[in-house]
């Protein structure tokens, strides 16, 4: 299977895919970033779920499939128009939520999952956040805004006060996930923490010099959604069928998953071509702590937190407010 097309999202070059958007029925752009978190849009796209479903609404589904790193050039994407489904952690699609509300009302899909990231690193004299130094530099994908750096910053502002909430967006540099596992596990570069992500994390736990200082459900209270997918009320309202075809899918995708942890490894592996050993993405997918669900979990934490320090200005009610309708049957939080 091809590797997915990255997407070069220098603003100048928006144009040029300006035109995939505001399209009719039976055509869908989905853009994911890097990692096992998104193991459910691999299963859709290796069993061609979307145009599986969409045969059962009477419409063929043509599916352009993006790979982009980072939530802040996913949400560019989305509200340029080069994309219609994107991918990011809760509080990035809590940002564009909050910064759309009454205009474009970008809400989440549903959740790709429950698992937890960890700050991992490789200097053996961090063991708490208090014990990070101006001299450390922490590898995030997204530096301030992402899942990472928003998690962090809930839990600065637990140990430090809300004032000082930032206090490690200084520290913190944008690197994609593979990139910040080398570097980690290098030990050679300035990089000597990292917010990482399975399957990434587990990699560099394998290395004796590398260890954890916190897990995002330390931050959170327990089982939380990491990544969700999300899209405009344009393209929710404007495409029933492909949206339903679309929903249908991710729900099969987790299902199948359930059902079959060791070929959905083999999928990870095929669809990323990922160098990655079997047994080890077994492992991963065999973790109880991560659920390939698509109901949301926890997802409110977030938005209450981030409304308190700040980041968000609209309050919601309940998670309700920021999911689309169609995921609100599930026993959500």
């Amino acid at each position: 299977m091809p590797m997915l097309s990255r997407i070069t999202l220098a603003l100048g070059l928006m144009g040029a895919v300006l035109t995939t958007s505001a399209h009719a029925e039976g055509k869908i752009s989905i853009a994911q970033q890097f990692g096992i978190g998104y193991l459910i849009l691999d299963v859709v796209r290796d069993q061609k779920l979307i145009e599986k479903h969409g045969k059962e609404e009477g419409i063929d589904i043509t599916v352009d499939w993006n790979s982009i790193s980072g939530a802040t050039a996913m949400n560019e994407a989305l509200l340029a128009g080069a994309l219609d489904v994107v991918s990011a952690g809760v509080p990035p699609m809590l940002t564009i939520w909050d910064r759309t509300k009454d205009r474009q009302n970008v809400k989440a899909i549903a959740s790709l999952g429950s698992m937890p990231n960890y700050l991992l690193t490789n200097n053996p004299n961090i063991k708490t956040l208090k014990d990070f130094t101006d001299k450390d530099r922490i590898a995030v994908p997204a530096a301030g805004v992402g899942f990472q750096s928003r998690t962090l910053q809930i839990e600065t502002a637990k140990v430090f006060g809300d004032a000082d909430f930032k206090r490690f967006d200084n520290y913190s540099v944008s690197i994609p996930h593979p990139d910040a596992t080398s570097a980690l596990i290098a030990g050679s570069s300035e990089i000597t923490a990292h917010f990482s992500s399975p399957p990434f994390q587990y990699q560099e736990l394998e290395n004796p010099k590398v260890h954890e200082v916190l897990s995002s459900y330390d931050v959170l209270g327990g089982q939380a959604t990491f990544n969700v997918l999300y899209t405009t009320q344009k393209f929710h309202d404007e495409n029933p069928k492909t949206y339903k075809a679309f929903y249908d899918a991710l729900a099969e995708a987790s299902q199948y998953i359930k059902a079959n942890k060791t070929e959905a490894a083999k999928t990870y592996i095929r669809v990323e071509q990922s160098k990655l050993p079997l047994a080890l993405v077994e492992k991963i997918v065999n973790d109880p702590e991560i659920d390939f669900t698509i109901v949301p979990q926890r997802t409110g934490v977030y938005a209450e937190k981030l409304n308190e320090l700040g980041v968000l200005k609209n309050k919601a009610g309940s998670w309700k407010d920021f999911f689309f309708e169609e995921a609100h049957g599930g026993a959500g939080s």
